[in-house]
């Protein structure tokens, strides 16, 4: 088995770090959009051989060290009884989003095998596909992100909606956190126990708060998730785009094995806030760049490796690839961190 992952995820040495992208089973694939042209979004998550199909794709034609399954952040709301549309070229949206803390009492209390079952006969499937070539991830959005997307009723620049609840409503905001927190954290440990070895949490809108709230609305139910998915016994990522300079504050609090860094924080900015801690880091190309050639690619994967350094780190992008991004590019990523060595020469460097 190719156990990079696992290995840095561990702070293991490893002679190269291992690679995989967020979104890596998606619209950029060929091979994605013909499976997606006979079924909407929501019916390949919620059939598992569509959704393991998907999912095996960026393993077997671009040559990534995991595979993470194909689904998406907001079925935790919708297995709380809030009605999920996603349409193409719109997005997804709930269209009675919630406003009141009665709409948050009405919410129902998730039971993964029940509601979410879908996902974890995905799990299980893909883990037997797979037979041990590369570790499979499961992953669930956190709590702040989960409650933006129903209080807003869809994805905004701002959140301004969701926001407002946190000044005007902040007992229901922390009702409606709260609950989410303890469903994350259990659909995570379900997630392991259906097969996934490794898992992520997604922060995503994590940057649309300041540092008060952040610490109020945010951290405490991060953790609060975090926590109860690291009983599960496997490797847990916490990614927080937008709150770079949390990184020090969500491995403390958390626990975390890993955590994300995005592209607005420089390898060594991370390596100097994560240090008093065990933790491994993820990251962080800018999306962007793979538009650039793939010599130039390669030339930044390289650098980002070495600024990295040779311990405890899972080289990804800094965000989601995006789906124009051509095939040929996403496999020069994956490529060039694959003939990367930590030489006895470049660990001498970088000592």
């Amino acid at each position: 088995m190719n156990d990079l992952l696992l290995r840095a995820l561990r702070r293991e040495p490893v002679s190269r770090p291992p690679v995989w992208m967020m979104r890596q089973a998606g619209r950029y694939l060929p091979q994605y959009r013909a499976v997606r042209a006979g079924s909407d979004f929501l019916t390949m998550c919620r059939t598992p051989e569509l959704a393991v199909e998907v999912t095996l794709q960026p393993v077997d034609l671009i040559g990534v060290d995991a595979a993470i399954i194909f689904s998406d952040i907001l079925v935790i709301p919708e297995a709380m009884g809030m009605h999920l549309t996603l349409d193409e070229g719109v997005g997804p949206q709930f269209p009675s989003p919630l406003r009141t803390p009665a709409d948050v009492a009405r919410l129902r209390t998730v039971d993964p095998e029940d509601q979410l079952r879908y996902m974890l006969d995905a799990l299980r499937l893909a883990r037997r596909a797979l037979n041990n070539r590369v570790p499979l991830i499961g992953f669930a959005g956190a709590p702040w992100t989960l409650a933006a997307y129903m209080v807003e009723g869809k994805g905004t620049k701002q959140f301004a909606v969701a926001k407002r609840m946190l000044f005007e409503q902040p007992a229901m905001a922390h009702a409606l956190l709260d609950r989410l927190a303890t469903a994350v954290g259990d659909f995570l440990v379900a997630q392991v126990a259906a097969g996934a070895q490794v898992v992520q949490l997604f922060e995503s809108w994590a940057g649309a708060l300041s540092p008060q709230e952040f610490r109020t609305f945010v951290l405490p139910y991060l953790t609060k998730a975090a926590r109860r998915a690291r009983e599960a016994g496997v490797p847990v990522i916490v990614f927080a785009p937008g709150a770079s300079w949390a990184l020090g504050e969500i491995a403390a609090a958390t626990g975390a094995d890993a955590v994300g860094v995005d592209w607005h924080t420089t390898p060594a900015q991370a390596r100097r806030q994560l240090a008093p801690f065990n933790v491994a880091m993820q990251g962080n190309l800018d999306p962007c760049a793979l538009y650039a050639t793939p010599a130039e690619i390669r030339a930044r994967a390289h650098a980002m490796i070495a600024e990295f350094g040779p311990i405890g780190h899972v080289a990804n992008l800094g965000h989601g690839i995006l789906p124009d991004v051509p095939p040929a590019h996403a496999k020069a990523f994956v490529d060039a961190v694959k003939e990367w060595e930590w030489t006895p020469e470049r660990l001498a460097e970088h000592r």
